[in-house]
């Protein structure tokens, strides 16, 4: 059940794409932007847990000596010799 109340205003033209969505997917205006809302500032929980599963998920990868580690970061700090 919703019981928080908020008021935002928009010009005609954003009115009228949010109303055409809206039409599109057969919802509310409201539900468009509550939705909109999800996808846009996901809880905090909601991306924690998607950016785990993507982590946990993804394939191995190769991983370089670490000599070659060293060698990089010492390019990268510019202590070639």
């Amino acid at each position: 059940m919703k019981t928080e109340r908020l008021q935002v205003l928009v010009d005609k033209a954003q009115r009228e794409r949010l109303e055409r969505a809206a039409a599109e997917r057969g919802v509310s205006v409201a539900s468009l932007v509550r939705t909109a809302i999800d996808v846009v500032y996901p809880p905090r929980a909601t991306s924690r847990a998607a950016a785990a599963e993507a982590v946990l998920g993804a394939d191995p990868a190769p991983a370089p000596s670490v000599a070659d580690l060293l060698s990089e970061l010492d390019d990268v700090r510019g202590r070639r010799a």
